[in-house]
Formats: structure tokens, C-alpha cells, sequence
């Protein structure tokens, strides 16, 4: 392991926060915070940890943004990188092969819902879901029918940032600036329990809407995108069992594609391999990216069944090609890691591991139910959000000025625990071999910095 010394040997933390400040732009962060503040730089991961340039060590209570599997600095991870660098770093997909993006295919395929057949290479979530939006559009076209060409999304949805990506997105604070650049999805409600009345109207709700809309539109529409049993970045919102499986059929009945956007729940996190799996689901397309390789590199997929691709298979003379790519699609080094982190994965039985753990988080996230300002703390496998409300009984939130999710993160992060807020909702996604013990270690300093922190701003307030 390196020592501190031997890390900052050129450089003091100092003159490291100052560069920082001086030249990167943080993605997903006001800068003018950021920089009135002492910045957090990671200098080493070991396991579970992180830790800066100080020295301090923090629980990554987010899994890096939710990626994670393994932990850092994973032996097994580390040497299946190098020796893919002692063979070859890179070589494209576009017209030829690299052998660990045939033999990731491979896995993807065994291990994806059953009918899924062929995969397709990019390099994260938001390009992965690009890709499927392409292919759901082109499909139709191929097929000789033009008229199918619009797509449906969920409320308060979030698919990434790219054009295509951001469009199906319906997440006011990050889409709305772009509106005049993106095409316009119809859009229907994802059930929200918590405040649409329970599970069964929740559920009814969002299918009423959905079956007249297909009943109005469906010959224009080309595929509905939804994130599958957990939709992340509105606040972790569990969708009710069952819901997912009336969607597909729906949608099978009116002839709509179901993209699936696996990304965040993908590889073991929801407590199946795959979040579709709760449901029976076989989605026509679904993208992967994040888990897929343990963290450590940029690789994403997306897969699709037979009859997708065959709609493209065709004479060159017909122009039917998918004329979409990446210059590191199919990256070896990242092929060869992703490899490594399912079969590590399939030695540790880790989703069924994570399955066991998501029953001893609920024990643990059970007390916090009782904090008067804790208002429902939602959960699936290894995927929790504990939304904050300002008034208990009322279910009224905390006004967006008041960063109430913000400072219980700065408190955790304080207390060695590292997370980031979605607006009022707090998030706990920790790396899927996080042990019993490290788990309640990070859920007893979450605890504190909660309780800690609307105790303050109540005292304020009176």
C-alpha cells in the first residue's frame, strides 16, 4: 500500500485544494459552495473506505454513486487489469472483436432475463440509454413503420444527460433549462405511495392513465422507458410488486416497446441480479452500465432481444445498419474487470447475500422510523432513501432554501460517512459486500447526523 508520503510526495493537500478549485468544474455541483468550503479529495480506497489527503478514513455510504460492488481496491479486480494490460488496452468494436468483450457478451447474456440475446457496448449509463432510445426508434423504421416515433417516460424520471437521455427525463430542476434542445415524451406518474394514497391506487392511478394514452396514441409510439422497481434519483420511490409486470403487458398488448433502465439497480443491488426480475419481466431492451464492473471502469451495455435485432439485420444495400458507436465501445481493460466482478460476484453468491443483508438494513433502518421529522424510509435489496419532511403528520416538505439534505450529508461526512442527498431525501447505497457490522456502523452515524440536524433547524426556526 502506498503511504501518504509516498502519495503527496510532489504535493501538500494544500496545494492539491487549490489546484482543485483553480481548474476542475464539478459535474452536479454549484461551484461558488464548493469553493467557500475545504474540499473533500480522495487520495486511496481499502475496502468499504475512503479515505482523503489527510488521512481520514469514511464509510462510502453511496457506493461511489452507486456503483460499487466489491469494495476498493480489490485484489482479484486489480489483477484482471493488468493482465488484460500486458495483452492489449484497447482495440474498437467497429468492424472486429477484442476477446473479453466477446467473452463479457457471453455472461451478460446467461445472466440477463431470459430472451435477451444480444448485447451492445458503450461506456456509461446515460449513452447506454441513448443507445436503447435509438434503437427503439430505428426498429420501427427498419420494420417499414415510420409513424411510431414518439416515447413514454415516468414522472420525475431520470435517464442521464445526454439530448436523447435528458428528453425521457422529467426531473424539473436537472431537464427544464434544455427544454427548447429535447424532443417531447408523453408522460405518466410513477406510483408514489407515500403520496398518492397507498400502493393500489398509486398503482391504478399510473395504469389508467397509461392504458388510455396507449388506447389514444400507441400507433405513434415507438417504447415506453421506465426504471425498473426503484426509481433512483427522485428519492429512491419503490415501485409497488407486480406494477412492473401490468406495465409489460400493456404494453405488449398495444405493440410498445418496454426499454428497461437498469442501470442503477442492475448487477445484484435490488437484491435480484436484475430489478426486472422481481416481476417476471423480460424488457425488449434494457441498459446496463454502473455495477457492471465492480466500479472500476466505464463500460455500459445494452441489451436487446433477437427480434430487435433482427429488424436491423439486413443487405448493406438496405441502410439498415445501426449507425451508432463509442471510440472505447467494448473497451478491453474494462471487459476484462467486468468479467472479473461477475465471477467474483458468483464465488461471494453476492445476490443472494444481498437479498439476507436488505433484511438485516430494514432491522437497522427500522428506529429511524421514529424520528418526528423522518417521514417514510424506503427500501429494495441495498437501495434506501429516507425522506425528510418539515411536518410528520402533514407529510410537508422541507422548502428546497432550507438544504436539509445537504447538511445531514455534511454532518455525515463529519461523523466519517459519505453520501449525497436527493433534495430531501437522504441516500444509503452501500458497496454489496459492506459486512453486518460495517453496515450498522454507517447507519448508526446516519442516524445521528439526521437527528442532529433537524434538531438544529427546528431550534431555528423557534
Amino acid at each position: 500500500m502506498l503511504t501518504k508520503e509516498l502519495i503527496w510526495l510532489f504535493y501538500s493537500p494544500d496545494e492539491l485544494a487549490a489546484k482543485n478549485k483553480q481548474y476542475l468544474w464539478h459535474p452536479f455541483t454549484q461551484m461558488k459552495d464548493y469553493i467557500a468550503e475545504e474540499p473533500l479529495i480522495i487520495a486511496r480506497g481499502e475496502g468499504v473506505k475512503l479515505y482523503d489527503v489527510q488521512g481520514k478514513g469514511y464509510y462510502d455510504g453511496f457506493s461511489s454513486v452507486w456503483l460499487n460492488v466489491h469494495g476498493h481496491n480489490v485484489p482479484e479486480l486489480n489483477q484482471a487489469i493488468i493482465e488484460q494490460l500486458g495483452k492489449v488496452a484497447h482495440s474498437t468494436l467497429l468492424g472486429m472483436a477484442n476477446v473479453p468483450s466477446i467473452l463479457l457478451a457471453e455472461q451478460l447474456i446467461r445472466l440477463a432475463p431470459e430472451g435477451l440475446t444480444k448485447v451492445f457496448y458503450s461506456d456509461n449509463g446515460a449513452t447506454a440509454v441513448e443507445i436503447s432510445l435509438k434503437m427503439a426508434f430505428q426498429y420501427w423504421q427498419n420494420r417499414g413503420i415510420a409513424g411510431k416515433h414518439s416515447f413514454i417516460t415516468m414522472n420525475n424520471a431520470y435517464h442521464g444527460d445526454t439530448i436523447g437521455a435528458t428528453s425521457v427525463g422529467a426531473i424539473p430542476l436537472y431537464h427544464q433549462v434544455y427544454k427548447p434542445l429535447l424532443f417531447s415524451p408523453y408522460v405518466i406518474p410513477y406510483p408514489y405511495p407515500y403520496r398518492d394514497g397507498g400502493d393500489e391506487a398509486s398503482v391504478n392511478a399510473m395504469l389508467d392513465q397509461l392504458e388510455q394514452l396507449l388506447e389514444e396514441k400507441a400507433s405513434e409510439i415507438a417504447a415506453m422507458i421506465v426504471e425498473p422497481v426503484v426509481q433512483g434519483a427522485s428519492g429512491m420511490i419503490i415501485m409497488p410488486n407486480g406494477c412492473l409486470k401490468k406495465i409489460a403487458e400493456l404494453l405488449q398488448a398495444y405493440d410498445v416497446l418496454l426499454i428497461a433502465d437498469e442501470v442503477a439497480t442492475g448487477f445484484g443491488r435490488t437484491g435480484k441480479m436484475f430489478a426486472c426480475e422481481h416481476d417476471g419481466v423480460t424488457p425488449d431492451i434494457m441498459a446496463v452500465a454502473k455495477g457492471i464492473t465492480g466500479g472500476y471502469l466505464p463500460v455500459a451495455a445494452t441489451l436487446v432481444k433477437e427480434s430487435i435485432y433482427e429488424a436491423f439485420y439486413a443487405d448493406y444495400e438496405e441502410q439498415k445498419t445501426f449507425f451508432h458507436g463509442h471510440s472505447f465501445t467494448g473497451n478491453p481493460l474494462g471487459c476484462a474487470v467486468a468479467l472479473a466482478n461477475l465471477r467474483l460476484m458468483e464465488e461471494r453468491n453476492l445476490v443472494a447475500e444481498v437479498a439476507h443483508k436488505a433484511e438485516y438494513l430494514a432491522d437497522l433502518l427500522k428506529p429511524l422510523a421514529g424520528e418526528p421529522h423522518v417521514g417514510e424510509i424506503r427500501q429494495k435489496g441495498l437501495m434506501a432513501g429516507i425522506e425528510l419532511v418539515r411536518e410528520k403528520d402533514k407529510k410537508e416538505p422541507y422548502h428546497w432554501n432550507e438544504r436539509i439534505g445537504v447538511r445531514v450529508c455534511k454532518r455525515a461526512r463529519e461523523k466519517g460517512l459519505l453520501t449525497r442527498p436527493l433534495g430531501n431525501v437522504i441516500v444509503f447505497i452501500p458497496p454489496l459486500v459492506s459486512t453486518l457490522e460495517e453496515m450498522s456502523d454507517m447507519i448508526s452515524i446516519l442516524t445521528e447526523a439526521i437527528a442532529e440536524t433537524t434538531r438544529h433547524c427546528e431550534e431555528a426556526v423557534q
